[in-house]
């Protein structure tokens, strides 16, 4: 039974959520960036307005902690957001195995798969790190994941990582490496491994619609504000989208994310008051929306 204290107020009564998307922007973190470029220095961090973490991923973990519990969140998908970061988001899930997830940035290239006994999903990057999902080098990632029944997460369609500006890093992205179509001879081969378009594939929504129908592994993560339907039809908004992706995929193969990451901002509760309003005017049920806002990815998780 759910804890009363990690429900949700929502448009359907109080809703256990758990978070598909969140980034565990720690110490280290920072520090990686900072190093890539000369003058910056973790006092830029903090000139930004930003909160810099805790050095000790646990005491970070606890921040996080406690930010769920402030807003009611159940549970919430941590993804470390550089390649290496994986033990950090290994010991937060360590000290709060009942609160969260581990998820982590992976660069094929480079990989120690050794290393990521503990990781719930591998997060891949294609248009970051210059490959694309059909070369050699990605292949081992979905054969790890479908070995030991994990998750992967493969970002698709338009790439922006604001903390990189804010920092005045450049960020070399190749956008060859983007289509969620890329996916689709990947997604047959390795059908059991549950895949993770994020953002509704980022600007490829088309696309993004179409691999998921072909491919009944493929999941689509709602995070962020989806400032990408910007590239659309004119007249779309979250409401339309929420309609065509329920149309194709279902309400079993959506997860609710945030795309929170930074302090003092914290969890994005707007977010979800968007999308949860959003699906209610939509009609969707209640039954619909638990699974929507937590138990698909309880469930892909665990499979």
């Amino acid at each position: 039974m759910t804890d009363s204290r990690l429900e949700r107020d929502s448009p359907w009564g109080p809703l256990a959520v758990a978070d598909a998307h969140v980034h565990f922007f720690s110490h280290r973190f920072f520090s990686t960036l900072v190093a890539q470029k000369p003058g910056l220095t973790l006092d830029s961090v903090t000139q930004l307005g930003w909160q810099l973490p805790p050095s000790e991923p646990e005491k970070f973990a606890a921040v996080w902690a406690h930010e769920l519990d402030r807003y009611h969140v159940a549970r919430a998908a941590l993804m470390a957001s550089l390649p290496g970061e994986e033990t950090s988001v290994a010991a937060a899930v360590h000290s709060y195995p009942k609160r969260f997830f581990a998820y982590a940035m992976v660069n094929p290239r480079v990989w120690k798969p050794e290393t990521f006994a503990h990781i719930h999903a591998v997060c891949l990057f294609p248009a970051m790190h210059g490959y694309s999902i059909h070369d050699d080098c990605a292949r081992p990632v979905f054969e790890w994941a479908e070995h030991n029944h994990r998750v992967v997460f493969v970002h698709c369609g338009v790439l922006s990582v604001g903390v990189r500006g804010k920092l005045g890093l450049e960020s070399p992205f190749d956008m060859r490496f983007s289509n969620p179509i890329d996916l689709h001879f990947i997604a047959l081969k390795y059908s059991h491994v549950p895949i993770v378009v994020p953002h509704f594939g980022a600007g490829y929504f088309r696309e993004a619609l179409m691999l998921a129908d072909l491919c009944p592994n493929v999941y689509f993560d709602t995070s962020s504000s989806n400032a990408w339907m910007k590239y659309q039809d004119a007249h779309i908004d979250l409401r339309q989208v929420f309609r065509r992706a329920l149309d194709v995929v279902g309400p079993k193969r959506l997860l609710f994310g945030s795309d929170s990451g930074l302090f003092p901002r914290g969890w994005r509760h707007q977010i979800f008051d968007d999308q949860a309003t959003a699906l209610y005017e939509l009609g969707v049920t209640l039954a619909d929306a638990r699974s929507i806002f937590g138990e698909n990815l309880l469930r892909i998780i665990a499979a």
